[in-house]
C-alpha cells in the first residue's frame, strides 16, 4: 500500500488549504486530554488524515464526557490541559502536516451543579431582568411570574432540605444565589423574593420557562442572536481561528438557533473565507441546504443516509417490514412517527407548545400543536415565502382551515412567534424521531440513524449517483460521516445488520439454529423468547419484558450487528435498557417501570455470529461502505478508530477512549497482506486517505459508471476527476445466490487503469484494465476496488 508522507521539516513546507482533504474526529475527555491527543498525531498523520476535528474545548461542567454542557466560552477547558494544551497539540499537529477543526456550541450553555459554574447565569439568577447578562438567555419572565423555573430539585420543595449558608442557598451539591437583602428571611418568604424558583424536576413539563437543548433543562438556550451576545460567546474560539490553532468549526445543532442564516453571516465575517465551517445540520430524504448559507456543507448525515441506503435490499427491507409488524402487533413507519410527534410534543415539550399556544391565542392553539406535528422536515427559517403545503393541509384536517390560516398569517408578521415555533419544531422532531421512533420501530435497525427513513430505507444506484453529482456541484466541500458520536450503531455494525436485509427470513423464529447462533454454539434467542427461553409470543403488554416480541426482535438484530466484540453481553444489556427507556412502549427516562426494566437485560444473548454467506455479505458492505465513503464528493471524516473495524452501540458506548491500530498499520506498510476485514478496512481507509492528501486533484468531479449485463444493479462505480475509479458490489448474498456476476462487463473511461491496491494473490504484477472488462475480472475476488489511470 502506499506510504505515510514524511513529516515536512518547517512549517512553511504547510499551506494550509481552505477544505481539508480529510478529517479525523477525538471525543476529549479528562482521560483523553489534549496530551493524548498530541501523543496520537505521528499515528494520524501516517494514516493519512488533513485535520484532527476535536469535541468541545471550551471551558465544561465538571467531569464532561462530551463538553456539550459549555460553563465558560472564554476559557480552554482546565481538565483537558487548558489552553496551553490545547496550542501545544496545535503546534504539534502543524509539524506533521495537520491542522485542527473546532465543535463549537452557539445554542446552548450548562445548568451545571454548582450554579456558579456558569458566571452570567448565576448573575441573572441573582439579578433578575435587570442584570446585564439577562439578554443572555431565552427567559419567559411573564410565564414564570417573574420568576426562572429551575426544576433541578429532586421533589417537592417542601420535602427537600433547602438551608441558606451566607449569600447562597443551598441544597446537596447545588448553590442558588441569594438576591441582596433577602438572606435573614424565613424560607417560604426567602423564596418568594428570589428571582428564581427552585422546582422539583417532575414540573419541567408544565412550568418550565426557559429554552433549552431539546428537552434536557441542564442546557439553557443562548440567544446568541443577540450581537454581544455573539461577541462575548465566540470571543475565545475567533481568537483561536486568527491564530491560526484552529483552521475549520463545526456548528452543533444549529437549527436552535432562532436566525440560522443570519448566526452564519456573522460568523463567516468574523472568521474570513480561509476557514472551513460546516453545520450540524439534519435534511430529510428531500430537503436541500439553503443555498444562501455562508457554509461549506453539512456535518454529513445526509451522506450516511445514502451510503447506508444503497447497500440495503429494498425488497428484504419491506419484508422485514412485514415479519416486524406480525411479530410485534406494532404500526407501520408513519403511523408510529405521526404516534412519537403528538407524545412528544403534548408531553415532553408541554412548556414549549403551551409558550407557543399562550402566544398565538386559544382560537388558534390546536392549530399551533397540529401544524408542528405534521411539519415534513426540521423547521421552517426566516425569509422563506410558503409553509409546506402538506402541513397545512394535514393541520388544516384536523384543526380546521381557518385556524391553520391563522397560524401562518401569525407567522409570517410575527417574527418571535415565528423564531420559537421553528426551534420547537426542530425539537419535536428531533426528540420525536431520533430519541423515540427510532427506538420503537424497528423492522432494520441499520435504517434508524439521524437523517435516516425507517420507513423506506433503501436508496437505488441511481439516486446515490444523483446525490453525490449534487454534492460535486453545489457542495464540493461539505462533511460527510459514517460514523460519529452520535450514530446509535458505527457503520460496522450497520453493514452487519443492513445484510439481513438480504435475508430477511434470518429474523424468523429460527428452527435451524444455524440461521444465527451464538459464538459458543447455542441456539439463539427467538423473537418470541423471553429472558428465561420461554414462549412469550402473545405481544406486549404488562409489565414483563418478558412479554415483549419488541425487544426481542432489537436485541436478535442488535447482537447479530455487535457480533464477537469485547464486552458484547454487558455493552449490548445497556443498550438494551436505553433503547426500552427512549422507545417509551413500557418504560421510559421519567417513569421507570422496575419490573420491566429487571428482565431487559436477560435479553442480551451470548455473542452472535452470522451465517458464514451473510458474514461474507456484511464484509462487502464494511468495504464498501467505507470506500464510496472515502471516495464520493465531500470531505470524509473518520471517527476515532473507525479506520480500521470498529463495531459500538449507542452513547456512551460509542464514546469509549479510542484505540489506535499502530501496529497493523505498520505490518501493511511493511508490505503485508491483510488477513482479516479489520486490516481490510484499514488498508482501504489509509489507502484513500493518503491519496485524499497527496492527490487532491483526482478528488474533483463526479461521473457514474453504469455497468452492462444480469447482475449490472449489484456494482456501484463512478469516476472522479476523471484520473480515479472506483467500485463496490451491493447486495452481494443475492448476487452470489442468481449466480454471480455472468459475464456482466463494466465499460473504462478511455486509459489505462491500475489497482491502487496491491492484490491479495500477486501484490507485486498489478493487473491494468482498458476499454470493457469483466466485473469479476476487474475486482478478482474482492467485492471493492480502486483504480488509477495512468
Amino acid at each position: 500500500m502506499s506510504q505515510p508522507r514524511p513529516t515536512p521539516a518547517s512549517e512553511s513546507d504547510l499551506p494550509t488549504p481552505v477544505t481539508p482533504a480529510s478529517t479525523y474526529r477525538l471525543q476529549l475527555r479528562p482521560e483523553f486530554p489534549f496530551a493524548a491527543a498530541e501523543a496520537a498525531v505521528p499515528y494520524l498523520a501516517s494514516l493519512g488524515v488533513s485535520h484532527l476535528h476535536l469535541s468541545p474545548v471550551l471551558e465544561a461542567a465538571p467531569g464532561s464526557a462530551h463538553g456539550y454542557d459549555v460553563t465558560d466560552h472564554s476559557r480552554v477547558r482546565a481538565e483537558l490541559g487548558g489552553e496551553p494544551g490545547l496550542r501545544a497539540l496545535a503546534a504539534t499537529a502543524r509539524a506533521h502536516g495537520l491542522g485542527l477543526v473546532l465543535d463549537i456550541v452557539p445554542n446552548h450553555m450548562a445548568v451545571p451543579t454548582p450554579l456558579r459554574l456558569n458566571r452570567p447565569l448565576w448573575e441573572v439568577l441573582r439579578d433578575g431582568p435587570g442584570s446585564p447578562y439577562a439578554r443572555w438567555f431565552d427567559i419567559d419572565w411573564e410565564a414564570g411570574g417573574g420568576q426562572v423555573v429551575l426544576p433541578l430539585l429532586p421533589g417537592p420543595v417542601d420535602s427537600c432540605d433547602l438551608r441558606v449558608e451566607g449569600e447562597v442557598l443551598r441544597h446537596g451539591e447545588q448553590e442558588f444565589p441569594l438576591r441582596e437583602g433577602t438572606e435573614d428571611l424565613a424560607l417560604p418568604e426567602l423564596l418568594a423574593a428570589q428571582w428564581y424558583r427552585p422546582a422539583w424536576w417532575r414540573e419541567t413539563a408544565t412550568t418550565l420557562n426557559y429554552r433549552r437543548f431539546f428537552t434536557i433543562s441542564e442546557l439553557i438556550g443562548v440567544r446568541v442572536e443577540e450581537p454581544e451576545v455573539f461577541t462575548a460567546t465566540h470571543a475565545k474560539v475567533l481568537e483561536l481561528v486568527r491564530d491560526g490553532v484552529a483552521q475549520g468549526l463545526r456548528i452543533d445543532h444549529v437549527d436552535g438557533l432562532a436566525d440560522p442564516e443570519e448566526y452564519l453571516g456573522r460568523l463567516r465575517a468574523a472568521t474570513g473565507d480561509g476557514c472551513w465551517v460546516v453545520v450540524e445540520k439534519i435534511l430529510a430524504r428531500h430537503e436541500r441546504l439553503p443555498a444562501g448559507w455562508p457554509v461549506a456543507g453539512t456535518t454529513g448525515y445526509d451522506a450516511l443516509h445514502r451510503v447506508d441506503g444503497v447497500f440495503t435490499d429494498p425488497a428484504g427491507a419491506a419484508e422485514l417490514a412485514a415479519r416486524y409488524g406480525e411479530s410485534t402487533g406494532l404500526p407501520q413507519w408513519a403511523e408510529t412517527a405521526r404516534a412519537c410527534a403528538r407524545e412528544v410534543l403534548t408531553g415532553d415539550l408541554a412548556a414549549e407548545l403551551g409558550a407557543l399556544e399562550r402566544r398565538a391565542g386559544g382560537e388558534l392553539a390546536a392549530a399551533v400543536r397540529e401544524l408542528l406535528i405534521a411539519f415534513p422536515v426540521y423547521r421552517p427559517y426566516p425569509g422563506e415565502p410558503e409553509l409546506p403545503p402538506q402541513a397545512l393541509e394535514r393541520a388544516a384536517e384536523l384543526a380546521g382551515p381557518a385556524a391553520v390560516a391563522g397560524v401562518r398569517e401569525l407567522l409570517l408578521r410575527d417574527p418571535a412567534f415565528a423564531a420559537r415555533f421553528a426551534q420547537t419544531s426542530a425539537a419535536l422532531r428531533a426528540k420525536s424521531l431520533e430519541d423515540r421512533a427510532f427506538y420503537r420501530y424497528a423492522p432494520l435497525l441499520s435504517a434508524t440513524e439521524v437523517g435516516g427513513e425507517p420507513g423506506r430505507p433503501a436508496v437505488s444506484p441511481e439516486e446515490f449517483h444523483a446525490y453525490c453529482a449534487a454534492l460535486a456541484r453545489d457542495w464540493p466541500g461539505t462533511g460527510t460521516v459514517l460514523s460519529t458520536h452520535d450514530t446509535k450503531r458505527s457503520a460496522d455494525v450497520r453493514a452487519r445488520i443492513s445484510a439481513l436485509s438480504q435475508a430477511p427470513e434470518l429474523m424468523d423464529s429460527p428452527a435451524d439454529p444455524s440461521a444465527g447462533t451464538a459464538a459458543d454454539g447455542s441456539r439463539a434467542p427467538e423473537a418470541s423468547d423471553g429472558p428465561d427461553g420461554s414462549d412469550c409470543s402473545d405481544g406486549p403488554g404488562g409489565g414483563k419484558a418478558a412479554r415483549d416480541p419488541h425487544l426481542a426482535w432489537v436485541a436478535r438484530q442488535t447482537a447479530l450487528g455487535l457480533g464477537r466484540a469485547p464486552e458484547a453481553v454487558p455493552r449490548l444489556a445497556a443498550a438494551l435498557l436505553k433503547g426500552a427507556r427512549e422507545a417509551a412502549l413500557h418504560t421510559s427516562w421519567t417513569d421507570r417501570n422496575e419490573e420491566y426494566e429487571t428482565d431487559v437485560p436477560g435479553y442480551a444473548p451470548a455473542p452472535l455470529d452470522l451465517p458464514a454467506d451473510l458474514a461474507e455479505a456484511a464484509r462487502a458492505n464494511l468495504l464498501g461502505m467505507a470506500l464510496l465513503h472515502l471516495a464520493m464528493p465531500g470531505v470524509p471524516e473518520v471517527y476515532q478508530g473507525a479506520e480500521t473495524e470498529y463495531r459500538a452501540l449507542v452513547d456512551p458506548d460509542n464514546r469509549r477512549p479510542a484505540h489506535f491500530p499502530r501496529a497493523a498499520l505498520a505490518r501493511l506498510d511493511g508490505g503485508a497482506v491483510p488477513n482479516d476485514p479489520a486490516e481490510e478496512k484499514l488498508a482501504l481507509t489509509a489507502a484513500l486517505l493518503r491519496l485524499r492528501r497527496d492527490r487532491p486533484e483526482l478528488f474533483r468531479g463526479y461521473a457514474p459508471l453504469a455497468a452492462r449485463g444480469p447482475a449490472a444493479g449489484h456494482l456501484v462505480a463512478f469516476t472522479r476527476a476523471p484520473g480515479l475509479l472506483v467500485a463496490a458490489t451491493r447486495l452481494s448474498h443475492r448476487l452470489a445466490a442468481s449466480g454471480g456476476w455472468r459475464g456482466t462487463r463494466l465499460d473504462l473511461p478511455p486509459g489505462t487503469w491500475t489497482p491502487a491496491l496491491p492484490s491479495p494473490s500477486d501484490p507485486t504484477s498489478p493487473v491494468r484494465h482498458s476499454s470493457s472488462v469483466d466485473v469479476s475480472t476487474l475486482l478478482n475476488g474482492r467485492p471493492v476496488g480502486v483504480w488509477l489511470r495512468r
